[in-house]
């Protein structure tokens, strides 16, 4: 007997605009008819969709600037997902069955333009896969801090969606020593035992220069940076002549309660930045458009070949999704964090 499609489909909105971090408390999850597509669309039906906290700066107040729309009390939060089309409206040049990626997540169906949709292919082992931040890794390690064989790297954040990555990334392309910074101490292990990383710094109530010079007695010259603030004044007190520095995140401030998730002021030592010759750039993907399909490539060849594996953990069902992003701005997992929905 043919399975009968749902009529009705569940979405997670922000009920309310937080005073600081969001809560499971300022999110609620509506159930809509499942949308019928035009001319051009699809619907997908999502199996997988990005926990990022990127979230906390769009339902922030300080969204400026940022490449996605600011997310209001009453918005239907979105991100990145894998699906499965299961209509397709005129012209639409995907059909049923076709296997996509795409940006409206944290809803069951997605309403999505063919042309906003990225058939995955089999260039990855695993559909999941797809959600890995490993692009925004590998496009600061070879596009701004160019990583050369020898290199002592320093990936802070080193236990989250792209510092899980960025250390074996930054191995793969040559660096002698890889070090990393991860507030939990079991993470720490983990990303030793499990990760390759040579060395992990602990940060503390206290600056962490005195453990960095420890694990690179010789001084760093690729900085990887996801947090900013304290960590990445200590890594510019630790580079060597000529390092090179690559922002890719801020959560020092992203993440902090006293803040609206759009802003991270770090007060850095510019008379070493300048006698150490230290370049600094922040990393857009946007601006290397070039990088997802080179990565993607070389993502899945290291995957068959065994090289790299993909930290992540599955938060089963749409009902868990807030306490997944609260359980991100808390810590708790290792490696990049997707909720997973089931097939039907």
């Amino acid at each position: 007997m043919a399975t009968v499609p749902p009529s009705t489909t569940r979405e997670i909105l922000l009920a309310d605009t937080p005073g600081g971090l969001p809560g499971p408390e300022h999110f609620t999850i509506a159930r809509r008819p499942v949308p019928v597509p035009g001319p051009g669309q699809v619907v997908v039906r999502n199996r997988y969709f990005l926990v990022f906290p990127g979230l906390r700066t769009l339902i922030g107040g300080e969204a400026d600037g940022m490449p996605l729309p600011r997310i209001h009390a009453g918005d239907v939060l979105f991100g990145p997902a894998v699906g499965e089309v299961v209509t397709a409206g005129p012209g639409a040049p995907l059909g049923p069955g076709d296997a996509v990626t795409h940006l409206l997540g944290w809803r069951e169906h997605a309403l999505v333009a063919a042309s906003d949709c990225t058939p995955l292919g089999d260039v990855l082992p695993d559909p999941v896969a797809h959600l890995s931040s490993g692009s925004a890794a590998y496009g600061a390690l070879t596009r701004l801090a160019e990583v050369r064989p020898g290199d002592t790297v320093f990936v802070t954040g080193a236990a989250g969606a792209v510092g899980t990555l960025a250390g074996p990334v930054a191995r793969l392309l040559g660096a002698k020593r890889v070090i990393g910074s991860t507030r939990s101490p079991d993470k720490a292990e983990r990303l030793r035992a499990e990760l390759g990383y040579d060395a992990v710094v602990v940060p503390g109530p206290g600056p962490i220069d005195e453990q960095l010079a420890a694990a690179a007695p010789d001084g760093i010259d690729v900085l990887l940076d996801t947090v900013g603030g304290d960590q990445l004044n200590a890594a510019v007190r630790a580079a060597r002549q000529g390092a090179r520095f690559a922002l890719v995140g801020a959560l020092s401030g992203q993440l902090s309660p006293r803040r609206d998730g759009g802003s991270a002021p770090a007060e850095i030592d510019t008379f070493r930045l300048i006698g150490q010759g230290i370049s600094l750039h922040g990393y857009s993907g946007q601006d290397h458009p070039d990088v997802r399909a080179e990565w993607t490539k070389h993502f899945g060849d290291w995957l068959r070949s065994g090289e790299i594996t993909f930290p992540h953990v599955r938060i089963p069902g749409m009902d868990r999704a807030p306490r997944a992003l609260q359980e991100l701005f808390e810590g708790r997992h290792f490696g990049t964090v997707v909720v997973e929905l089931p097939p039907r």
